[in-house]
């Protein structure tokens, strides 16, 4: 909104035409985000408690875990109404990817927060079935990808590395894209499993995406490095910049020990943006890397199952991997900061994919 009732008024003063450029928005978003998190944080905590809206721990997890029984649970909402606050005040709402991103956001959220609902508030163990979760995160990430065919969404998957490399699914790019941004929310639920393990390589994977969106959406860079422009998808970054601040913010409430926990109205929500703005940055390969903690999450957890079920033994201890880790003996902090590390590793290893063709 500030965008769009302060730039007018730069044929009055020079001063307004800040609110033109994406980087600005972008900066002053993650902050509004952040600043959001930290007054909205406290007080949301605060009435989770009193709802006693705690978290169910589930047998099959480490001993540990009991002790984190009854954790205020939910705090999804608080990154969703920064990310939402941030970017209503700051970003171009005449810009039709950023209401994709909205729209696949919010309603990977409600099927998260119907989860965590059924699961804290009415009591019931298994949350949404697994089958009606899975088909609802499946129809919004369908809804996105067949609104952006229709409107002529270019449906190249770009090859990293290889330059002028792609290859032109047509009307597959549909279920394509739906696979990605369902994927990526599935992930990023089975990562968030410690305290702050999730919410830190969900900054660095949007931080990274923060700087493909406004190279993507910026015809001379794009040209530059020899990547696909994708006009509009700049705008993109003052979302991801929103998603920085407002993760930011969360981990201050989430680190260990963790005052509250995101649940599936978060985890599902954040997974599920990643996935589109890497559909949408023509960077879905490389979400593969960058976000390679929830890649390795997930196939931790389809290895197990396979496994356990064709051969009857288990990979690992317990999947996800972090339990595996925790059920070797490492410390929780441990666990998590070295899952950052390899993190921030991956989001470089990304970044430099830009300049190697």
């Amino acid at each position: 909104m500030l965008f769009h009732f302060l730039y007018p008024l730069s044929k009055y003063h020079t001063v307004f035409n800040l609110f033109q450029y994406i980087t600005f928005r972008t900066i002053y978003g993650s902050v509004t985000a952040l600043i959001v998190s930290f007054v909205a944080g406290p007080y949301l905590i605060r009435k989770l408690k009193v709802m006693q809206v705690g978290e169910v721990i589930r047998e099959a997890v480490p001993p540990a875990h009991m002790l984190k029984a009854g954790t205020p649970t939910m705090g999804g909402t608080i990154i969703l109404l920064s990310v939402l606050t941030s970017i209503f005040l700051w970003g171009n709402l005449l810009n039709t990817y950023v209401w994709v991103l909205i729209f696949v956001t919010v309603g990977m959220g409600g099927v998260g927060f119907i989860d965590d609902y059924r699961k804290v508030v009415l009591k019931r163990p298994g949350g949404l079935r697994a089958r009606a979760k899975f088909t609802a995160q499946v129809v919004i990430s369908l809804a996105a990808a067949i609104f952006l065919y229709l409107n002529d969404f270019n449906t190249v998957v770009t090859m990293p590395l290889f330059k002028g490399a792609g290859l032109d699914l047509g009307i597959l790019y549909i279920p394509f894209a739906a696979l990605v941004i369902t994927g990526a929310s599935n992930a990023v639920n089975l990562t968030d499993g410690l305290d702050g393990l999730a919410i830190g390589p969900v900054t660095i994977a949007a931080a990274t995406y923060l700087l493909f969106a406004y190279l993507t959406g910026h015809v001379k860079l794009a040209n530059y490095l020899q990547i696909m422009y994708v006009p509009g998808a700049g705008e993109l970054s003052v979302f991801a910049g929103a998603m920085v601040g407002a993760s930011l913010g969360f981990l201050w409430f989430n680190t260990y020990p963790a005052q509250v926990f995101m649940g599936d109205i978060g985890a599902l929500s954040l997974g599920g943006a990643l996935g589109c703005m890497a559909v949408i940055t023509k960077n879905e390969i490389l979400l593969l890397v960058v976000g390679g903690i929830f890649v390795m999450e997930a196939l931790s957890v389809i290895f197990q199952v396979i496994s356990f079920k064709f051969r009857g033994k288990r990979v690992f201890a317990m999947a996800p991997i972090h339990h595996h880790y925790e059920l070797k003996g490492w410390p929780e902090p441990k666990i998590i900061v070295r899952f950052w590390i390899i993190a921030i590793i991956l989001a470089l290893v990304a970044v430099s994919t830009l300049k190697i063709r």
